[in-house]
Order: structure tokens, then sequence, then C-alpha cells
């Protein structure tokens, strides 16, 4: 069942209403509505998808809570728009869910890094054996795969996966940035660095057994989002190292303490510091770091 607080020209909407009438509802412009229908769905034993702007599910917030998460209800909870968005301003910019999402009890939280792990996800969250609310984040824009109807595999919850292994640095990414870094490697490969990449699937619940892997093997880390860094994945991460009494230097690439306006998705990555030329440079400055103290 998909519920949607759908814009009026939303033809994604549109297609669905017209080839599975009785498995999509339009809610209207009422995100509050949305939540709380797709709750009192979930009462009656149906897997739900809720369809929401990220920036917009602010407005449903406490229906996350007390409808959704108190009772523990499989609700998926499908975040559209997550990250910078581009030409639509400060209010369109959906910056503040992870950390807004990961602190609510219940709930994974989690985010693709391309088409392949968003329907592994959405897959996954539709289980039987999936009993919580399920929120998968995924941004705007261009995908990254031209082959993506691949078969459905599940994905074990609370679990990433290493991409690239490496010395010195670790990059720990959560959604799309994972292809910055891809990009990124390229250009560091041919200056001798090869950092490792971690692409960590879920903000909650962490994969605490990679993470045990990190931080017992490198003390430089660098985690990536296109998330509000205060409190977001890489504020996650940290609290980990903490709490485990790891000792590290953490670099957290993301979107800064202020208000982002208009322009391109890849103008407000490259002046929020977290495109791929950013992310070479702070592998650089680490890795530099390293050498001269090692050196010294």
């Amino acid at each position: 069942m998909g519920i949607t607080p759908a814009m009026p020209s939303g033809s994604s909407l549109k297609w669905m209403m017209e080839k599975m009438p009785s498995r999509a509802i339009d809610v209207g412009i009422c995100e509050q509505h949305a939540v709380t229908l797709s709750a009192g769905l979930a009462t009656q034993g149906m897997k739900v998808y809720c369809n929401i702007y990220s920036s917009f599910m602010q407005r449903a917030y406490d229906q996350v809570i007390h409808d959704v998460a108190i009772q523990n209800l499989p609700v998926v909870l499908c975040l559209d728009r997550a990250g910078v968005v581009g030409e639509d301003g400060a209010t369109h910019h959906g910056a503040y869910d992870i950390p807004y999402m990961r602190c609510i009890p219940n709930l994974i939280v989690s985010a693709p890094m391309n088409e392949e792990e968003l329907r592994n996800l959405m897959y996954t969250a539709q289980l039987p054996t999936t009993t919580n609310p399920f929120v998968i984040r995924y941004p705007r824009g261009e995908g990254v795969m031209p082959d993506w109807k691949r078969p459905f595999a599940p994905i074990k919850i609370g679990t990433g996966r290493k991409i690239q292994d490496g010395r010195d640095v670790a990059i720990l990414t959560i959604g799309h940035p994972g292809n910055y870094v891809t990009e990124a490697m390229k250009e560091l490969m041919t200056d001798g660095l090869q950092p490792a990449h971690y692409d960590m699937r879920f903000v909650k619940p962490l994969d605490t057994e990679m993470l045990h892997e990190i931080f017992q093997r490198f003390d430089r880390v660098i985690t990536v989002e296109d998330g509000a860094l205060q409190g977001g994945f890489g504020s996650a991460v940290l609290e980990f190292m903490v709490d485990n009494e790891y000792k590290a230097d953490v670099k957290r690439l993301g979107i800064p303490d202020r208000l982002v306006e208009h322009g391109k998705p890849a103008e407000l990555q490259r002046e929020c510091g977290y495109d791929a030329a950013a992310i070479a440079s702070a592998v650089r400055a680490m890795v530099g770091s390293k050498i001269s103290v090692q050196t010294s």
C-alpha cells in the first residue's frame, strides 16, 4: 500500500493511481494525515509505504513518534529529496532527517548509495521479518546505475559493506555521497593514495562490527553525508568511538550549521564541502598530517 501527500502535478502518484488504484492513496498535501493513516493501516496488518519529501516530513514529526514509533508499526517512511535539492531554496533542502529520525526509538534509518541498494532496502522493509518502522532516505536527481533493474535481494538490517580496502585513512559514507568518494578515489590513486571506503547503509542501527574493525585498523577517519552535521551520521560515528573508548582523528563532511540557499546541487555540495574534490582534499590533508607526525 502506498500513501502519498502529493503535489497537484505529481506524475508518479498519477501513474500509481492508474496502475494500482486499490493500493495507492492520495491524501492531498497533508503530511500529518499521511503518517497517521499509514499507522492505522499498519495496525490492520498492511505493509505501508509512506512517501514524503524529507523537508515536509518535518511537519509530521509528532505523528512519526506518537502514531508509528511508540506502537512500533512496520510503516516504511520513504524520504524523497534528502540532502540538498537545488533550485527550490532553503525551504526544500532535506538536511535534517538523519538527526531527527535517528533519535527516535524503534526506528530503522537507512540510505542507499545507488538504485540497486534502494530497491533492496525497499524489498527488505516489506519482508515479514521486518517488524520495525523503516526509514529510507534518497536524493533528488539523476541515478548512477543504467542497469538498475536487478533481482531483489534482502539486506541484513544494520550492516554496511566495504567497497574498497585501503590504508592510512578510512572513509565512511551514508547514501548517495558514496558515489563522490568513488569519483575522488580515481584522483587520489594517481597520487599514490588508497584510502579504504565503507558504505555504511544504516545510520540506525549502526554496523558496530564494521565500526570496531575500522577503529581498530585506522586512526584517521572521514565521514561523508548529505545531511546536517549537527547530530547526523558523523555524530553517530563519533558517539560510537567515544562509547567504545577508541581514539582517532575524525573529519566530518556534510551540510554545515547554516541555512543553505538557492543553487544547483553540484554547486551547493561544493559550497558545503562534501563533493568529490572536497573529499580528495580532506584525504590529502589527513595523510599529510600523519606523514608529518611520523617524520618529525
